[in-house]
């Protein structure tokens, strides 16, 4: 704990903090709040009722407002202090709102009715961090088939991309072949093509081999991605070539080369692509949204679309609901997050 708070403390002057302290600092700080601000907002967010989310002005905290059972009323009454005409202030509970006036009652004596104007009410509010929007979205679609499809198709999908890519990476880095880097180059080079422009011709081969409405047809399509297989080779490049040739010299396999030589010491890298495409799977919307159309195949991120209707969209349950599903990527991350430095840091050195 010592050595982090002298590293948060230290400084470039002696005693002081000097201009570019202020300034490295200042910088830190800006890009901690653009950083992790909106996640902050969504989880607190998703504490909040749906008027709540509406009011303006917004408000970070989650509040309710505070209420009380009043002999009489089957319902509890939401609690105001009010301003009277002789300037004290009383606490009293709302029984209707009838335009800019509302009627309300001493909660000590229910049988008189004061009518006050609302500009003269403040509602009584605490801060409240209920599950109530989490049970409520949970209950409200099938999210534990949704879960599932989507576990489905982030687990298949990062499999494949990994065994495909890390091959791919295998012979560009470590075979030596007439228009290797022709290959590479164009592989890279599909990095510049939009989707919008394959996105029906692979929506057509899909539906041609009978893979519409199948999470086959989720998972196939981007299962080698010119990045895994640009970040695989580049790492695999330093690894040194003698190696391989010993292997071969004891008389190993290429497949075995591939699987105990190559995979373990490229594991950060494939610790690196392992992240990249969990999140991608996971947060694929556009794809799924195309090729899917029965209820039952959803992924969790189609399946929040049953939030959002014509005129109306529930934002405290969508909010919970996207809370839930950044779990899993977090959970990764933490669990990888070790490798993610020495993977990106030792790509692209030979």
């Amino acid at each position: 704990m010592r050595m982090v708070l002298d590293y948060l403390t230290n400084t470039r002057g002696r005693k002081r903090l000097s201009y570019s302290d202020l300034l490295t600092y200042l910088y830190l700080m800006l890009g901690t709040l653009m950083m992790f601000g909106p996640v902050v907002w969504l989880v607190l967010s998703s504490f909040k009722s749906q008027t709540e989310i509406l009011s303006f002005p917004p408000r970070l905290l989650p509040y309710q407002q505070e209420t009380v059972t009043v002999d009489g009323y089957a319902d509890p009454l939401a609690l105001y202090n009010v301003t009277m005409e002789d300037g004290t202030t009383r606490q009293l509970a709302q029984v209707r709102r009838v335009g800019i006036e509302a009627q309300m009652v001493d909660p000590a004596n229910p049988t008189e009715v004061i009518r006050v104007p609302i500009a003269n009410r403040t509602p009584i509010e605490y801060v409240y961090f209920g599950l109530e929007n989490y049970q409520a979205g949970i209950t409200s679609f099938d999210f534990a088939r949704y879960l599932w499809n989507s576990v489905i198709v982030t687990v298949v999908a990062t499999f494949l991309t990994l065994l495909i890519n890390s091959m791919a990476a295998f012979a560009l880095s470590k075979y030596q072949f007439r228009g290797r880097d022709t290959i590479m180059f164009m592989t890279i080079g599909t990095l510049m093509v939009p989707l919008s422009v394959i996105l029906i011709p692979v929506f057509l081969v899909i539906t041609r081999i009978g893979w519409n409405n199948n999470l086959l047809g989720v998972i196939i399509p981007a299962a080698a991605t010119p990045t895994g297989v640009f970040l695989l080779r580049q790492y695999m490049l330093t690894i040194p070539d003698e190696l391989i040739d010993s292997a071969r010299i004891d008389g190993a396999s290429e497949w075995r080369i591939y699987l105990q030589i190559i995979l373990p010491l490229a594991r950060p890298a494939l610790a690196v692509l392992t992240i990249f495409s969990v999140m991608w799977r996971w947060n694929d919307f556009l794809w799924p949204l195309i090729v899917l159309s029965r209820n039952e195949l959803f992924t969790l991120q189609i399946g929040l679309r049953s939030f959002q209707g014509e005129l109306n969209v529930q934002w405290n349950l969508v909010l919970a609901m996207t809370v839930l599903t950044l779990l899993p990527i977090t959970l990764v991350f933490a669990f990888l997050q070790k490798y993610i430095t020495s993977g990106i840091a030792t790509t692209g050195m030979k």
